[in-house]
């Protein structure tokens, strides 16, 4: 008797890639596994020296943190620009604390820089959920009177190793079982953060009011507490990456943090974290935050030129809006298809 394959069945290569196609967070991986790879052909001490796989780990863990939090604010279809002068603020604020109050513990002021972060996130929050100001706007605004805060405050001075306990400095060099520290705090925290979203109530939330917020509201979702809790998270976790600033350079001057907001959005967009919100995960954007840090450390090993170090970043960020919306665009067809049958 002959069995006849249906139509529709799909070969073990086509399911492989719809797979690929479908997880971001796969499709990334490889990509930076492919980067790796190919760099380390060129340059075996690009992986195989000690302190280039240790700085591989360790120069990512800031812009995971910034990531992770600029996910949560993506998610509910906004964005925070000025996670950059939330670090630089809080990396001053973290040199001011052991230059003043010598022999203060190195976890209160984790918890100061946590803390400060979340009221300058708050300020966005009030200012986005209550305000009804498009997020964008309201952020970019923050981002440069932060900005001016930070300049105001430090001048010309600078925060330097010698102003800060050894402790505190040995955190930016130390390991357990091969993984720096600060690598294993933003892992942590991506844990938790991931977590959160997968599981809790508000979490679940915060897609839903992404993926539609007047459905949302009509629901009777807490849009305003969701949307100001996610801002909070995003400052709290800025702060915590200016504490992390201060242990890995030892050294804070007025251009702490400038620019790298831009860096998170494009993590979290190239890790398949959707701009137009309800769609995305954590883990997507900690891996976009590895790809960016290892393209930036590749591109001049296999003598590409700082220009074009700039353009495949780009590139990247508009692939992965237009892969977005070809596969929203896909799924929306899919469903219109099974309606109408």
């Amino acid at each position: 008797m002959t069995t006849l394959v249906a139509p529709t069945q799909q070969t073990p290569l086509a399911r492989a890639a719809s797979t690929v196609l479908r997880s971001r967070e796969i499709a990334v991986a490889i990509v930076l596994v492919a980067v790796i790879a190919i760099t380390t052909l060129k340059s075996h001490g690009f992986l195989f020296s000690g302190d280039n796989w240790r700085d591989l780990l360790l120069t990512p863990s800031i812009l995971v943190l910034l990531a992770v939090g600029q996910t949560v604010v993506i998610v509910t279809r906004s964005v925070d620009l000025s996670v950059g002068s939330t670090l630089g603020l809080t990396a001053y604020l973290t040199g001011r604390l052991f230059v003043d109050n010598p022999g203060l513990p190195i976890l209160a002021v984790f918890l100061i820089g946590l803390a400060f972060g979340g009221v300058l996130g708050l300020i966005n929050g009030v200012l986005v959920a209550y305000g009804k100001v498009p997020a964008l706007v309201i952020t970019l605004g923050t981002l440069y009177i932060y900005r001016g805060i930070f300049l105001s405050w430090a001048g010309s001075d600078r925060i330097n190793a010698s102003d800060m306990p050894h402790g505190f400095l040995k955190l930016g060099t130390a390991s357990i079982l091969g993984i720096p520290v600060l690598t294993i705090i933003a892992l942590v925290v991506l844990a938790l953060v991931g977590y959160y979203l997968y599981t809790a109530r508000g979490g679940r939330e915060l897609y839903a009011i992404g993926s539609d917020p007047d459905a949302a509201v009509l629901y009777g979702l807490p849009v305003t507490r969701r949307v100001l809790a996610a801002f909070v998270l995003s400052g709290a976790l800025a702060g915590l990456a200016g504490v992390v600033y201060a242990a890995r350079y030892g050294t804070v001057s007025s251009g702490a943090g400038s620019g790298i907001e831009l860096q998170a959005v494009g993590a979290a967009v190239i890790g398949g974290v959707a701009i137009f919100g309800g769609s995305g995960t954590v883990w997507g954007a900690a891996i976009g935050a590895f790809l960016l840090i290892t393209i930036n450390r590749a591109l001049p090993i296999v003598g590409i030129q700082d220009f074009w170090q700039r353009a495949v970043v780009g590139v990247l960020i508009i692939g992965a809006i237009v892969l977005d919306r070809v596969l929203s665009a896909r799924q929306e067809r899919k469903l219109v298809e099974a309606r109408d049958r």
